[in-house]
């Protein structure tokens, strides 16, 4: 009666993470009608927020949310007749546009960013190594992802490079991040961090494959 059906678990999990996207898109939804937004303006204002540090051009909002240039343009369009993008000059091509939030956009993005109680609660009823061992089955399906092309290099700690995976072998917190110079465990793994920066591949194939390396012989110990 439960013979193994091939792909019947991996189906199981899309399953799954299907039903959770489900509530995430309907919180979203829920957020960008009470503020008169659009969930493509939604993401472009959190765009924005986690990248408040950087350049960012039309371009590249395109490329982070995978829609046409022209979906783009008229979505921040929208956003700065509403007061919340400001587009200016860069500073290092007089040719080139950036886009920055105004104070009245970053106030709206400090909500949106916060994930809804109802989510929170959800994942606070994983147990601490629940909760680390899910983030590490995350970041192995979305580097999965970005190797096969279907999304962006996130800006992950394993993409990172300040990240130094297993610095401290049989510790609570056996990673090390370069850039604050302090240790961390998994379940402080990132998949979207303000800090990044991105590795060189040969760096970055050598922290992952240290990254997995230990793991696999930290579950094969259990």
């Amino acid at each position: 009666m439960f013979e193994e059906v091939p792909g019947a678990i991996e189906s199981k999990v899309l399953d799954g993470l299907a039903r959770i996207a489900t509530v995430m898109k309907g919180e979203t939804w829920q957020v960008a009608g009470e503020m008169g937004l659009t969930p493509t303006q939604v993401q472009i204002l959190k765009l924005l927020h986690l990248r408040s540090q950087e350049v960012v051009r039309m371009s590249e909002v395109a490329r982070e949310l995978s829609v046409t240039p022209a979906t783009a343009s008229d979505a921040v369009g929208a956003l700065i007749r509403k007061g919340l993008v400001a587009r200016t000059l860069s500073p290092q091509d007089a040719r080139a546009f950036v886009l920055t939030l105004t104070e009245a956009g970053a106030a709206q993005a400090n909500r949106l960013v916060q994930w809804p109680a109802s989510l929170l609660e959800a994942a606070g009823t994983l147990a601490p190594g629940e909760q680390a061992a899910m983030t590490r089955c995350l970041i192995k399906m979305i580097r999965s992802l970005q190797e096969q092309g279907q999304i962006l290099p996130a800006r992950m700690c394993v993409n990172c490079r300040y990240f130094r995976p297993h610095s401290y072998p049989g510790s609570n917190t056996p990673h090390h991040c370069a850039f604050v110079d302090a240790p961390f465990g998994d379940r402080n793994l990132r998949v979207e961090c303000p800090d990044y920066e991105r590795a060189e591949p040969q760096l970055a194939d050598r922290n992952w494959s240290t990254f997995i390396r230990a793991q696999s012989q930290s579950d094969s110990s259990l």
